[in-house]
């Protein structure tokens, strides 16, 4: 055989294994890199509560409890441009909250999640309504395109939003049910019917009590917003029996609030603050004298 035939066969067989790779390529090659781009959610199946997180504190189960619920989490980051994401200081917060209630003793209390997972909103308060919570709150850090904005302020129940700003909160709150479009779960017109029903009063009361403790002992102590104590038609506080409130803990758009929450002296005072609310607000419920 020829040299010159020689090279020819070579060059064939290069040509043929080149032609190979690439129809191997367009066909399964371009579903793996489909593959890489799905977005997999895993949640529970259908029919099925998720499970209950373990209740911390005195085992006593005379002893009240708060439910504390880290916003966000899992594929639904929330607010935040940069590095740090709502889902992320969020759960910080909860877990100093926590802590400050758990050294104080007398309060039992259970995150609705201690790790990077996404609940669905109505898994939120169904958590704490199965562990007969006495108290619910979520934590959250709100964001708007200007960076100017500051402060804290808290939110409790309303069929309508006190203001359009509060309205607007609420919706991108409540669009994290929400996966490319499609809901995942839907508001019970019952259950929005219960809570305009006089017999709720109570619950709606004992909610803007817990709101104004919070702003009360938050004064002096970390930045508020100038109307501080608002409503809004948050789904996660629509809990017919349960006093709920949702806190904005600061503005993660703006560098001053972001850097304060941050940090272990901004989360101590958060702590503080927000556990001798709830320390006062049990006090009150169980006629005992509040410290303050």
């Amino acid at each position: 055989m020829s040299r010159r035939l020689l090279l020819g066969l070579l060059l064939l067989a290069l040509l043929a294994i080149l032609a190979l790779l690439i129809t191997a390529d367009r066909t399964g090659g371009v579903r793996a890199r489909a593959r890489d781009h799905v977005l997999r959610i895993p949640l529970p199946p259908a029919g099925e509560p998720i499970g209950l997180p373990k209740v911390e504190g005195p085992p006593d189960a005379a002893r009240p409890l708060i439910v504390i619920d880290p916003g966000h989490g899992g594929h639904d980051p929330g607010a935040g441009a940069g590095e740090l994401k709502e889902k992320m200081l969020t759960l910080r917060l909860a877990r100093a909250l926590r802590d400050e209630l758990l050294k104080g003793g007398g309060i039992r209390v259970a995150l609705t999640r201690d790790d990077d997972r996404y609940l669905m909103l109505t898994e939120r308060s169904s958590i704490a309504r199965r562990l007969k919570a006495d108290l619910f709150l979520s934590i959250h850090a709100d964001s708007v395109e200007s960076s100017d904005a500051r402060g804290a302020s808290v939110y409790v129940l309303s069929e309508k939003g006190s203001s359009d700003a509060a309205a607007r909160i609420a919706a991108r709150e409540n669009a994290a049910d929400i996966i490319n479009g499609v809901a995942l779960d839907g508001t019970s017109d019952a259950v929005s019917a219960i809570l305009v029903d006089l017999s709720q009063r109570k619950t709606l009361t004992g909610s803007s009590e817990f709101a104004r403790l919070i702003a009360r002992e938050l004064d002096g102590r970390l930045r508020l917003r100038a109307n501080t104590v608002q409503s809004a038609a948050f789904v996660v506080l629509k809990s017919p029996d349960l006093p709920s409130a949702l806190f904005e803990a600061g503005y993660i758009s703006n560098p001053e609030d972001q850097a304060l929450l941050a940090s272990d002296a901004g989360q101590k005072t958060f702590a503080e603050a927000t556990a001798q609310a709830i320390r006062v607000y049990f006090a009150r419920r169980s006629g005992a004298s509040p410290s303050r």
